[in-house]
């Protein structure tokens, strides 16, 4: 294949602000992202928003076999021209992830992503609150505003300690992989970026998704008030506050993910 910066040139690629789009074009740092996972050697891959490629191309290095979900037209001939060079290790399906069936669509598969900035959150949410567990992906390798990767692996107590954080470490073991510099994407951003990896953990007995899901978000969504505010309208939460010993007057950016899940598990 040609250099990639040819390839975009050639089909006239820009990133596209609405769409949430920034390339990189670093064959090197791309490489270092798709290892993080752990050997590709074989495995399935599910990549979202791959743009003109040079992630996959990384994916395509490392053994996988990729299967992409790209909405933007403009890029779908650069990524039929890479599957056509690698011989059916590349399927392309064009639409948007949030409408993929990914269990009946993607099936088992390791999930690597420069997600587009507008959409990142929403599919992290949806993958991490599937009610059947372990899940239908084997890792999560995701690119995020560091802003919200240092949300999603914070820890009590702190600012970036919220319902995010909560999502991601009940039932998954969550790290910052690496942080991205700015300079590192075409066009650059404003923020600065980092990756996160999340690997399925076992679920705790007798906690429901959608309750856990519930009381996190009346809890952090008054996350100044104390508990006994926050969570007034969520039926038996007082009482269950009681029955472990939590004190009501508490703040929800105090609570460890331990206790969020001992309070659903008493709901």
């Amino acid at each position: 294949m040609p250099p990639l910066r040819e390839v975009i040139a050639r089909h006239g690629l820009a990133a596209s602000k609405a769409l949430g789009q920034n390339f990189i074009l670093d064959a090197q740092l791309l490489d270092r992202i798709a290892a993080i996972p752990g050997p590709l050697d074989g495995a399935r891959v599910y990549e979202v928003g791959p743009g003109p490629g040079g992630l996959t191309r990384a994916l395509l290095r490392a053994g996988a076999e990729v299967i992409a979900v790209e909405r933007d037209r403009r890029c779908l001939p650069a990524l039929a021209e890479l599957a056509e060079a690698v011989g059916g290790r590349l399927r392309i399906i064009e639409g948007d992830a949030l409408a993929i069936d990914e269990p009946k669509e993607i099936g088992p598969a390791h999930v690597v992503a420069n997600l587009p900035y507008n959409v990142g959150t929403a599919l992290l949410t949806r993958w991490l609150e599937a009610e059947r567990w372990p899940p239908w992906w084997r890792s999560l390798t995701l690119m995020f505003q560091r802003e919200v990767a240092e949300r999603i692996v914070a820890s009590p107590g702190g600012a970036a300690y919220g319902r995010l954080a909560v999502l991601a470490q009940w039932r998954t073991t969550a790290r910052l992989a690496m942080k991205v510099n700015r300079a590192a994407f075409v066009p650059p951003p404003k923020v600065m970026s980092a990756v996160v990896h999340i690997v399925p953990a076992e679920q705790p007995e007798g906690v429901d998704p959608n309750r856990l899901a519930r009381l996190t978000g009346a809890a952090f969504g008054q996350r100044r008030k104390m508990l006994r505010r926050s969570l007034s309208a969520v039926d038996g939460a007082l009482e269950a506050l009681d029955r472990l010993g939590i004190d009501p007057e508490r703040r929800a950016e105090t609570l460890s993910v331990g206790e969020f899940v001992a309070l659903a598990r008493a709901l």
